[in-house]
């Protein structure tokens, strides 16, 4: 079959130089405005790929994330990579599943997660805030790692159950396998190194090995152990009466590593930076506390941390009108989705008093809707409390400087001087 021509091919939205360089916003207005679903060759772009169908509208992206049956996350996986069988199956985690197996999978998980139970970690996350600010306000820091980084993995790392000296080590790890195609992060580069002799790890990233291997060694100990932390209870559980593969514990685990820490920095640290480029948003929060939950919500449709995930057409379908073939790959954008005027009035305007906000950044809904939500919005919402109450502006200091990816939409430093009240 002769390869389809891209539909925008002056538009580049999928190498990672491009979001390196900054968010691209014209680009996505463009494709939403002329072709809201359309094809992207890959092989245009300098990737290896049969292309695939690029959403940025948010009715589209919403639509499709609720129609699981007909765009399965299981079929091919949610990467825009294309896997062979043997490593779709050695890569597999919670959320390249459709249901049954995803809804046993979640509810394994569910209650560690739901919104009930992280309302018990409110005052430990405003200890947490607290310390962090203590050592930042009033002095030059950098908003990633002396702010924003803390606060996730702190709050996180008793859930998951291991042990606290490890945790800086282990999230080093999680970021050298996510940030893949940054030099910064990342031992072997994705889109420039040969990858192929780790193409069954997580990201094609041979960090990945380290990390099954240390899950594997305290999961065996926790065999048999009662407890309510994640590794004890991937270690103990049943799907279908069956114990959990150790590669799929130990991909499990990796993903609530990855999600419970990466997006919600990224939430933070991107939040520092639009208060720092709006100071009048910080003071209206600290003129007005009864705004936090919309500036909570604005917050994390502004930032956007996870750009995007793919689903494959099961059957032969249309989206907008636009007819997809059976086996094709559909990509929705979500930061571009968040900023579709439809939706939201005037959307490059950040406006922490914004109602409503239907943003999709913990997904469009349906089955794969953020299992983190609760304890992303608790930690955006009591950094941003005690941030008004405590800080009179936030001044960069420095350019800041973004991640090398295409799959995170991430800061890696943001020097800065939080200014005290």
């Amino acid at each position: 079959m002769a390869a389809r021509q891209d539909t925008l091919p002056h538009l580049d939205i999928l190498s990672h130089d491009v979001y390196e360089a900054g968010v691209p916003h014209a680009a996505y207005d463009e494709f939403r405005r002329t072709a809201p679903v359309a094809w992207v060759n890959e092989t245009d772009k300098g990737h290896h790929g049969r292309g695939f169908w690029s959403l940025t509208c948010h009715e589209d992206v919403v639509a499709v994330h609720k129609d699981w049956r007909t765009f399965s996350s299981e079929v091919d996986g949610t990467e825009i990579e294309e896997l062979e069988p043997d490593a779709l199956a050695a890569r597999r985690t919670m959320l390249e599943t459709d249901p049954p197996r995803h809804t046993k999978l979640r509810q394994l998980v569910n209650p560690t997660f739901s919104k009930m139970a992280v309302e018990t970690y409110a005052a430990h996350a405003e200890r947490l805030v607290g310390e962090v600010l203590d050592r930042a306000i009033g002095r030059d820091a950098d908003g990633v790692y002396d702010i924003a980084r803390d606060l996730p993995i702190r709050m996180i790392t008793g859930l998951l159950g291991v042990p606290e000296e490890d945790a800086p080590q282990l999230f080093h790890w999680a970021d050298q396998i996510v940030y893949n195609a940054d030099p910064d992060y990342s031992p072997l580069i994705s889109d420039h190194g040969d990858t192929d002799p780790y193409r069954l790890l997580p990201f094609r990233s041979p960090v990945s090995l380290t990390v099954l291997e240390y899950v594997h060694r305290l999961a065996v100990a926790r065999r048999g152990v009662d407890g309510g932390d994640l590794l004890t209870v991937l270690s103990n559980a049943l799907v279908d009466g069956e114990p959990l593969p150790e590669r799929e514990q130990g991909t499990f685990f990796l993903l609530l590593l990855i999600a419970g820490n990466e997006t919600t920095r990224h939430s933070l640290s991107q939040g520092l930076l639009a208060l720092a480029e709006h100071p009048d948003q910080l003071a209206r929060l600290a003129a007005d506390p009864s705004l936090l939950d919309s500036a909570t919500e604005e917050v994390l449709r502004w930032t956007s941390p996870q750009l995007h995930f793919r689903r494959t057409a099961t059957v032969a379908t249309e989206i907008g009108g636009v007819p997809v073939a059976a086996g094709d790959k559909v990509v929705t954008w979500y930061l571009a989705a968040n900023f579709d005027p439809e939706v939201f009035p005037d959307p490059h305007r950040f406006d922490l008093g914004r109602s409503p906000n239907r943003h999709v950044t913990f997904g469009g809904g349906g089955p794969h809707l953020c299992l983190g939500q609760w304890m992303a919005r608790l930690e955006v919402r009591t950094f941003l409390a005690a941030l008004a109450q405590r800080v009179r502006r936030v001044e960069l200091t420095g350019d800041p400087k973004r991640v090398r990816s295409n799959f995170i939409n991430g800061l890696k430093a943001l020097p800065l001087h939080l200014v005290p009240r």
